[in-house]
């Protein structure tokens, strides 16, 4: 790992672009970067239009138990049969009891849902819901079930089905519309009130010559809405020149407010940078000299797996007289290259989450009991101790929270930690010992069959972490790593890894383990997330914890 190391070395806190950004901003000190949460607003296409498909089908199974009490209001000889206009009245058919079985008409369901599928895309349908407008999103929902129903109504004459078919597929139409246009709707309204709350914002850090920094800061306050993009800072880049002027931009007078966005140290400190702080996106305005920083800022987002956008500056402040830029994509509206890590935006991310939020709420209902006996025997054998212990770590992008874990050891164990460090029997950062004596003999069960990490399956559910993947670090664990060993990082912490399921009691060093969590990440996959939660379930009934 040594070449790694030396690819992403830190920089020199005395090199001219840090000095630069020094004078630049004389007396002020680098902001904080704000936590921003950084959460995928997407939903993919595929997902979508399976929960489409699954509302049919409720609104078929539904339709099966009302329309043979539509059929009988609606005939002659039925309730309404006095206040209904003759044209309205079905003809006499079926009695109650005799309305064809649902096998008998399964076939409109097969012929309406993907006929739905089409027209619901034609109609702009599977554009993100958070984006579309209120008029837009009912009159898909609601006209692409109608619209393919009348492909069932063609078959229906063609094939001289029976009345009795005809009100089911008139109330199959109803269902369908209404249910389309009711859980799209909700989902919409999540979705914005979450955007709103800026759970969906993303950190940015610009990468450039002062004056393009001044440039996209201007752009991003006039065009960007906040609530998907913030602006965290800046790095400075040689050449170190005066912030006056450029050959193919010319002279600008500068607001002093444009400087307000701090400089977060040099172009070197980007590695650090992303590992430390919650970064989610970088963009990088490439002038004309620029070429070595440029291909140091490419290698640390292509490891770290960070999303860079690299922008030309003669695009952003050139003057075009009929060419016109297209944009890439919205809200940014920027002429960029875009480097993005795989999986980013795949429906494997989705269906990882959709997993993680299906099993941990399972699991939480399923062992309820068993949680509710642990924290009695907890209380039991470790009176005045909590029964939680708020574990407080560094998560995905630098990002900390605090997960809980079953309390297991004695009151005062943070504070004997450091007693017992020569007895260490890991090498590297982290802190384990096989006979740890601040262990409690109840504690020495829990962990044997890792029933202390249950209380986690709750930073599962509100999605700080996964089911699978690199544990978090402490704070003072994060500070002693290697930059190489940061990577682990750039993933969502997990309750489980390669490292719990291939021996983790008889790894010793911790490179060892960060190279696991790293061969995860590289390899990783779905099918690869299910093989470690099956090999989790027998290391904890075989007990091989401690």
């Amino acid at each position: 790992m040594a070449p790694l190391t030396e690819k992403f070395s830190a920089s020199n806190p005395g090199s001219a672009a840090a000095s630069f950004s020094s004078r630049l901003f004389a007396g002020a000190a680098p902001a904080a970067v704000p936590a921003a949460a950084g959460r995928d607003e997407t939903i993919p296409r595929t997902f979508l239009a399976l929960f489409d498909v699954v509302a049919l089908v409720i609104a078929f199974a539904t339709t099966s138990l009302i329309a043979p009490w539509a059929q009988w209001l609606l005939l002659p000889s039925g309730p309404l049969r006095l206040s209904l206009p003759a044209w309205l009245a079905l003809p006499d058919g079926p009695s109650f009891g005799e309305f064809p079985a649902l096998t008998h008409v399964a076939w409109v369901l097969a012929v309406t849902a993907p006929a739905m599928l089409l027209f619901m895309e034609l109609l702009g349908g599977y554009r993100q819901l958070v984006g579309q407008s209120r008029s837009r999103l009912v009159v898909s929902s609601a006209l692409a079930p109608l619209i393919s129903l009348s492909f069932v109504t063609l078959a229906l004459f063609a094939l001289k089905i029976s009345s009795s078919s005809r009100i089911f597929i008139f109330t199959f139409g109803l269902l369908s519309a209404v249910g389309l246009v009711s859980y799209r709707s909700a989902l919409r309204l999540y979705k914005q009130r979450r955007l709103a709350a800026g759970e969906y914002a993303k950190n940015v850090v610009l990468v450039g010559q002062p004056f393009s920094v001044v440039w996209m800061t201007d752009h991003f306050r006039q065009n960007v809405p906040t609530n998907r993009f913030q602006l965290a800072g800046w790095l400075s880049v040689p050449p170190a020149v005066e912030f006056v002027a450029s050959p193919s931009l010319g002279t600008r007078n500068v607001d002093p407010e444009y400087l307000a966005l701090p400089c977060l140290g040099a172009v070197e400190d980007l590695a650090a940078l992303l590992v430390h702080s919650p970064l989610h996106e970088v963009i990088a305005v490439q002038s004309s000299g620029d070429r070595d920083w440029l291909k140091r800022v490419i290698e640390n987002c292509d490891y770290f797996r960070v999303p860079l956008r690299i922008v030309p500056e003669a695009l952003l402040v050139g003057t075009l007289r009929d060419l016109k830029l297209v944009f890439r994509s919205e809200p940014l509206r920027l002429p960029e290259v875009v480097l993005a890590p795989p999986h980013l935006e795949t429906d494997a991310l989705f269906l990882k989450r959709l997993i993680d939020i299906v099993l941990s709420a399972a699991l939480l209902a399923l062992f309820s009991p068993l949680l509710l006996l642990i924290a009695i025997a907890i209380k039991i054998t470790s009176p005045g101790q909590p029964v939680l212990y708020p574990w407080r770590v560094i998560g995905l992008k630098g990002r900390p929270f605090t997960g809980y874990k079953f309390t297991t050891m004695v009151a005062d164990a943070d504070e004997k930690r450091d007693e017992l460090l020569s007895q260490n029997e890991m090498n590297g950062p982290v802190f384990k010992l096989r006979a740890d004596p601040r262990v409690t003999p109840l504690g020495r069960v829990l962990r044997k069959y890792s029933l202390n990490e249950l209380p986690q399956l709750w930073s599962v559910l509100k999605g700080d972490m996964s089911l699978v993947g690199p544990r978090p670090a402490f704070r003072h664990e994060l500070d002693r790593y290697e930059l190489w060993q940061k990577r682990k990082l750039c993933v969502k912490p997990g309750i489980t890894c390669l490292w719990q399921v291939s021996g983790r009691n008889r790894i010793s060093d911790f490179d060892e383990w960060v190279r696991l969590d790293l061969e995860y990440i590289d390899k990783w996959s779905v099918w690869l997330d299910f093989r470690i939660l099956c090999w989790t379930a027998w290391a904890m009934l075989t007990g091989t914890g401690w």
